[in-house]
């Protein structure tokens, strides 16, 4: 039995249930992760995929580009990456979030994906790919 899957999705939200559904029945099947640590994996994950669509959406007409997930685990860590087609970004030239006791922190509703995948997973990287990018999410059974 391989302890790997992969998938193809539309670059769409109504796919989100689908995601965490996998990412559960995934981590719960082939790992040790507690249920807080499948939990944050499924929000990271969320959080990689939704900023996928977002991409998808500005680099073409919505749902014409898939976004490729695949998990699979090395130790106890589960390694999940999310891939799009859709141009790439550089998380460097990001905004960054005004601190979360600032007053006007209320006004900022976008840009906390990153900083909360950040948070979450032990290991989070960014590569670009010829047409696109790829988020790599680690997350082992212990918080970072």
């Amino acid at each position: 039995m391989s302890d790997e899957v992969a998938i193809d999705l539309p670059a769409r939200v109504e796919y989100l249930n689908a995601v965490r559904s996998l990412l559960t029945a995934f981590a719960e099947s082939t790992t040790d992760l507690p249920p807080s640590r499948v939990d944050d994996l499924c929000l990271a994950v969320t959080e990689a995929y939704v900023n996928a669509i977002d991409a998808s959406r500005k680099h073409s007409e919505f749902g014409e580009l898939s976004i490729r997930m695949c998990c699979h685990r090395e130790g106890n860590a589960v390694i999940v990456e999310v891939t799009d087609h859709a141009g790439g970004f550089d998380p460097a030239a990001q905004t960054p979030p005004p601190d979360p006791t600032a007053p006007d922190r209320l006004q900022f509703e976008r840009g906390l994906g990153i900083p909360l995948m950040r948070a979450v997973a032990n290991v989070l990287e960014f590569e670009s790919t010829a047409d696109g990018s790829l988020v790599r999410l680690v997350l082992m059974p212990q918080r970072p």
